[in-house]
Order: C-alpha cells, then structure tokens, then sequence
C-alpha cells in the first residue's frame, strides 16, 4: 500500500481543470482507475450493521460489493450491485451520496466517508467497457405490466419486474428513453451515448420493450392499455411541468425554464453549430434559483459562451444544490448573487430582455423547511443588465395523465396520491411513484419508488 495513504480520507478523485472543463462538454470527473478503486475500497470497515446500507433508497448491499473490489473481483462487486439496482452509471454519477449512503458510513464519524458512489461508479464503468451483462432475466410468468415514463423511476420498475418474470412494456412520450437523465441532466456531469445509453440497453436485454414517441392520455389512455391486456400500470412520468415566479416582464423573449434550456441541449443537442433546435446562448445570463437543476442550467450556460449569474434569495448556507456541484460551478467562473431576488424582468421595444431588477434580502427566522426565511431588504433594488433569464424553480407534474384517467386522485400540488411502500393508487391495479408523486426530486429516490412499486405490483399480480 502506498506509504503517503491517509485511510482518513478519501482517495482524490481525478477531474478536468477547471479553465480547460468550462468551455467542453466532455465529463468533469474522470473517475478512478484501478489501483484508485482498490486504495479506496481497502478504507471499508466491512461494518455488521452497516448503516450504509439504510442510507440508500434502493438498499444495495454496500459492503457486499466493495468486498468483492478487494477481492479484485470486479464482475462479482456487479452482480451484487445488480440485484438492487439498473442503474449504477448513473447513481454513482448523481447520486447525492453525501446525504444518503456516505453521510452514514462510519468512517465518516473520525474522517472522510469511503466514497461509495466513486467506488459504484467504478464497477459500472468496469462492466460497461468488459462488456458484461449484470442481471437476468426471470422465467415468463404470463403476466403484462404496462409502464409510463423511461426516466429512472419506470426503468427501475421495469427492471425489478423483468427480472421476476413480467412482459414488460414501457411508453415513452419523447422519441429517445431515458426521460430526465437524457433532457435534463448535462452531458458533462451524465454522458449520454456510453452511460445512459448503455443502462438503458441492459434493461432492454431483460426482455423490457420501449415504445417512445407514446403520449399517455393522448396517443393512448390508461384505459385502453387495460383493454390491451395489460394488468397492472406503473405511472412513473416524472414532473416536467416548470414553475415561473408570476413577476412583470416574466413572458419576455430571451426568458427560459431550466426545463426548456436544459432539454434542447441536452435530448436535442443545441450546443452543437449543427443542431435542429439551436438555443440562443446569451452573453449575459441569469439563473435563478439555488438547486442542482439551477447548477445544471449555469454550468450548461457557462459553456455555451455567456458570463452567468446565480440569483438566489438565500446565503450560501441555504443552497439545496449538492456542495460538489457548487464547488464545480465556482471553479468553472459561475458567479453567485446570493441574498437577492429578482423582482422584474426589463425588455426592450422589440420585447427582448436587457436587465432584471434585483431587491436584496436577508434572512430573517427558520421557515417550516428549518431554512432561514429570506426577508426583503427595502430601498435596496438595482438593475443587473443581462439578455437571458432562466428560472430554475422546480417543477410539477403534467396534468395529462391525471386528467384523462377516471378515479385517479391528486393532491393540491397536482401530484398523484399513491402509498409509499407499494405505490398503489386509488384506481385499481394502477400504481405511481417517482416525481409523479412527490413532485421534483432526486434520481435515486425516484428509483426507490420504482423499486418498492415494483414489489408491490408483483404482490398484487400475485395475491389478486
């Protein structure tokens, strides 16, 4: 073991200089190779109760599978990673590690968490490039299940049933699968044609068919799928319905939803000279909002050419954002206003925007979140020039769906109510989970959902 090993902490991960990164859409980390995997795992403890394991939504078997990178063998750390998920690629890529699985390693009490979604990463990538297939399916069982959504919520479902032996059907509404992790997450932080792709095509290997180019509740209803043969259906459609702020100026040319800026370039490739749907990049650009969708849409921004702005109404302290993904955004020259809100958006006689009108805040009390609530500052309001906005404010779910499916029930929110251990909702033998149910959230929750909906169907196919 190399003498200058500090088990303390973990294993620096290698990533493209900041400068070089900022003007490419290639992928920030690089990732470890072997010897950095090998160096890493030896920091697990191997813990009995390992509370790793509690901290992930889909309850991989953590110790199980860096046991196996120890071991030196990598295919074996695969296939226990693949009996609870069908998307390591992707989780050890977006995952917010640090508040689930690595925020409860032990090693993290006295040091530094072991870096457990870096080491999954690795074991994905391992396969990926071997070509190996982790995960089989099971015996045909007789019974159809329909789902809605490709993104990680219905993929993750298909894969859970596929393997238990279900004729698996997923319905895309855009024309290629993937749902957020192909239109919403960067190309830099997701690599679409070798990571999600791949994920995708193992889950079509275990007999799960994707018809895209589907609009449930317009090309076909809920309704009609049952009378298709269909026996259960899994809604997991996620929330691509953006929120605006509903200040003046706000319908403006050169005003986008992260949602909007983030599907053409990522699903349409906007960034690209050569590109069907080509997005006018901005010189000066202002993103509003402090989550990682707000991080994407800046960074995304930032590489297109423009000098971009965060306008965000909390400190630093406050920002639900992942701190990787602040500390990347910083690196990279994205600057951050904090303790600011827009109040209106200026444009100019042809209706294009040129400047929006800030109000400084402070914080005043802990709301219902526990997050300090911003108070508006009076007197305080200037104008920051700037030819592009985008609001990054979270998002909900379409209405479609719902709307066209009798005896489905929502809540005030226009999420589908549906039970948290087994997605069940209020129409029979219809189940929801992911973003449909709780509104914008994180890939491996949706997943999570997808997985506990997965069981629950199979019970309900099984025990009717």
């Amino acid at each position: 073991m190399d003498k200058t090993f500090d088990v303390w902490k973990k294993v620096p991960v290698r990533e493209q200089k900041p400068l070089v990164r900022a003007h490419n859409f290639d992928e920030v980390c690089l990732g470890y190779n072997d010897e950095e995997a090998a160096l890493e795992a030896s920091r697990c403890l191997s813990c009995r109760i390992p509370m790793c394991v509690e901290g992930c939504p889909v309850s991989i078997n953590i110790p199980g599978f860096i046991a196996k990178i120890k071991e030196g063998y990598i295919e074996g750390a695969a296939e226990v990673i693949a009996q609870s998920s069908a998307l390591p690629a992707v989780c050890g890529r977006v995952c917010p590690q640090e508040s689930q699985c690595e925020g409860k390693c032990v090693r993290g009490k006295r040091g530094e968490a072991v870096s457990i979604g870096k080491l999954e990463r690795y074991v994905a990538d391992w396969t990926r490039e071997k070509g190996i297939q982790a995960g089989k399916a099971g015996e045909p069982n007789g019974h159809k299940v329909a789902i809605v959504g490709s993104g990680p919520s219905g993929l993750t479902c298909a894969g859970d049933l596929a393997k238990l032996g279900y004729d698996v059907t997923i319905f895309e509404a855009f024309h290629q699968p993937g749902g957020v992790l192909v239109y919403g997450i960067p190309e830099f932080r997701l690599p679409k044609d070798t990571v999600v792709k791949h994920e995708i095509e193992n889950v079509r290997k275990l007999g799960v068919k994707i018809e895209t180019n589907v609009i449930i509740g317009r090309s076909i209803t809920i309704d009609e799928l049952m009378e298709q043969g269909f026996e259960a259906v899994y809604i997991g459609s996620g929330a691509g319905l953006p929120r605006f702020m509903g200040i003046p100026g706000e319908t403006a040319n050169g005003v986008f939803s992260a949602n909007e800026y983030l599907t053409r370039n990522n699903l349409m490739k906007a960034y690209l000279r050569e590109a069907d749907t080509p997005i006018r990049p901005g010189n000066k650009v202002i993103v509003v909002g402090g989550g990682n969708v707000a991080m994407d849409a800046a960074r995304t921004a930032l590489r297109l050419g423009a000098e971009v702005h965060i306008v965000y109404r909390r400190g630093e302290e406050e920002l639900p954002a992942r701190k990787e993904e602040v500390h990347h955004a910083k690196e990279e020259g994205v600057i951050f206003n904090l303790l600011e809100n827009p109040i209106e958006i200026l444009a100019d006689e042809k209706d294009w925007v040129k400047g929006v009108v800030i109000r400084k805040m402070a914080l005043g009390e802990p709301d219902e979140s526990g997050r300090r609530r911003p108070v508006e500052v009076e007197g305080s309001d200037y104008v920051m020039d700037c030819d592009t906005v985008i609001m990054a404010l979270g998002t909900s779910p379409n209405p479609l769906i719902s709307s066209t499916t009798e005896g489905l029930e929502i809540n005030r929110r226009g999420c589908i109510v549906a039970k948290e251990e087994t997605g069940e909702t209020s129409r029979f033998a219809v189940f929801a989970g992911g973003d449909a149910v709780t509104g914008a959230a994180t890939v491996i929750l949706a997943m999570g959902a997808g997985k506990k909906a997965a069981a629950g169907i199979d019970d309900f196919l099984r025990n009717r």
